[in-house]
């Protein structure tokens, strides 16, 4: 078929039929600003041709799925399309970017990816102006703002800066300036907690058969602590040493917080 023909009708089998269904659910509710409206409308023409057994089903999982709304910063779909086809197509793009300090910066990159942590989306792109590869937040790419986000001229891709897309955004996101960081000796396989330590909190590398080691940052001492807590297994804080005098003041808090007795407790 050539481009711009109707889209023809799509078999789907049973559990992908619901997996679309509950997919546009979610997206009804996600990160990306803009496709709300438009996922709605898919849902309803998909429930419209459900046979019954396949409508309860997705009714079922509708009535007992309730999205916990993170607050956290959203992408706009237009701006996300554009970046797409611009990765696809070799296509340079100008937009204005706002640093971590919030100052506002015009740049000219050349697109080769885009990268989801499941929390944010990421460009992985060739600055012209800095010559150099660069990580940028989507959601601080500002579409409207002058220069609006545009494409320009198509470029010859150059290697990029990794075979691995994913783990150079990863340790991208690890390096980065956070006035506070850490390395840590996890003791575990790495296989086992890779799952549990998402790519933008820091960068895993294999030990031996039973540790691996962590690099991570973060914007406060609590927020490292918790970071590390959540992993789920036993670990040994190298440094900073700010953050091993901090942990053993939490842990002598949460002693003492279980250590009470009900006579004790305030009201």
């Amino acid at each position: 078929m050539g481009a711009g023909a109707t889209l023809p009708p799509l078999l789907l089998d049973d559990e992908e039929a619901v997996a679309v269904a509950v997919g546009l659910r979610t997206a009804a509710s996600g990160t990306v600003v803009g496709i709300e409206e438009s996922s709605v409308r898919a849902l309803a023409k998909l429930e419209q041709v459900l046979p019954s057994r396949l409508s309860r089903r997705v009714s079922a999982l509708h009535s007992f799925i309730t999205p916990l709304a993170m607050g956290g910063p959203t992408v706009d779909a237009g701006a996300l399309a554009i970046i797409a086809a611009a990765c696809r197509d070799h296509e340079s793009i100008r937009f204005c970017y706002a640093g971590r300090d919030g100052k506002p910066s015009v740049r000219n990159v050349e697109p080769i990816r885009l990268v989801h942590t499941g929390r944010r989306w990421y460009l992985v792109a060739w600055d012209s102006d800095r010559d150099d590869w660069r990580t940028f937040r989507v959601d601080r790419i500002d579409p409207k703002a002058k220069p609006k986000l545009s494409t320009g001229a198509r470029f010859t891709p150059r290697k990029p800066p990794d075979e691995d897309i994913a783990a150079y955004v990863s340790r991208s996101l690890a390096a980065a300036p956070y006035p506070f960081r850490a390395k840590v000796t996890l003791l575990a396989p790495r296989e086992k907690i890779a799952k549990q330590v998402y790519p933008s909190m820091g960068v895993l590398e294999v030990i031996d058969e039973e540790h691996c080691s962590l690099e991570t940052g973060s914007q406060s001492l609590d927020m490292l602590a918790a970071q590390l807590a959540m992993i789920g297994v036993d670990f040994v804080v190298h440094e900073p040493p700010e953050l091993i005098q901090h942990m053993r003041l939490l842990a002598d808090r949460f002693g003492r917080s279980t250590a009470r007795r009900p006579s004790e407790e305030v009201s």
